[in-house]
């Protein structure tokens, strides 16, 4: 069975034999539990975490603007698998999470590409006929192989950023493709943040001024709806690469 780890540090204070007047040493010990994937601890439920996906099926994911979970996206030993059938494209492969919307939130989630691969988390997705796809109108968390892409990647392009609105800083905490990642989300109108293997790497006030001349320039002027919903859809993308997310839990602000 895969695990994640969750460590907790405490203090064990060694004090010297020697006479009262000696210094004491503290000696910090880090304690390792074991969490199944796909599954919350107690604390986290108390938190008001929930699951997104359960490890074992595609229960609430659905095709964006359809009924059904499209079969480009499996499970496989414990993960949902984007297995890349759009050949590249933007357009035709990305899931939502369908029964419920999120306004203010913190999302988790475990991730790892392919070699070269690109693809992304997108919230505050609304579905209809003029959509094609979710980031006609949410946010999208870059999830991309910053160290293999084919070609130069934009700061603005890159691995968790808010694509082509905030540039990362994720230097120090880039693993190469295949290896796990632990990615954050944190979205509230006072604040919102994005995180890597622990790292903050981008911070916004959504709604801000500052938000706002961002989303009103650049790649965003042909898409008049991006941003617009204050609440909506989690997805999934299928940008054509393979990819693989666990882990995945989320809880309302």
């Amino acid at each position: 069975m895969k695990t994640r780890i969750i460590t907790g540090a405490f203090l064990a204070a060694i004090i010297w034999a020697c006479g009262p007047n000696e210094p004491k040493e503290t000696i910090e010990e880090v304690e390792e539990v074991v969490v199944p994937d796909n599954t919350l601890t107690e604390e986290e439920r108390s938190e008001g975490w929930m699951l997104l996906f359960d490890g074992q099926s595609m229960e609430g994911w659905r095709a964006f603007n359809g009924d059904t979970t499209p079969s480009n996206w499996i499970i496989e030993d414990g993960a949902m698998k984007g297995l890349g059938a759009t050949g590249g494209s933007d357009i035709g492969g990305d899931i939502v999470f369908g029964p419920m919307e999120f306004e203010e939130f913190e999302l988790e989630f475990t991730w790892k590409i392919s070699p070269g691969g690109n693809s992304g988390v997108f919230y505050h997705v609304v579905e209809g006929p003029n959509y094609k796809a979710p980031y006609y109108t949410g946010p999208e968390y870059q999830v991309i192989d910053q160290l293999g892409f084919e070609g130069p990647l934009e700061k603005w392009q890159s691995l968790a950023g808010d694509y082509a609105m905030y540039e990362p800083d994720f230097e120090g905490v880039v693993k190469p493709a295949g290896e796990w990642n632990v990615s954050k989300i944190i979205f509230s109108e006072e604040g919102a943040s994005y995180w890597l293997n622990g790292k903050k790497t981008v911070e916004f006030v959504p709604y801000s001024e500052d938000w706002t001349a961002r989303r009103n320039s650049g790649k965003w002027n042909d898409f008049p709806d991006y941003k617009i919903a204050r609440k909506g859809l989690i997805a999934l993308q299928d940008h054509g690469d393979p990819v693989w997310f666990k882990n995945i839990k989320i809880r309302t602000l």
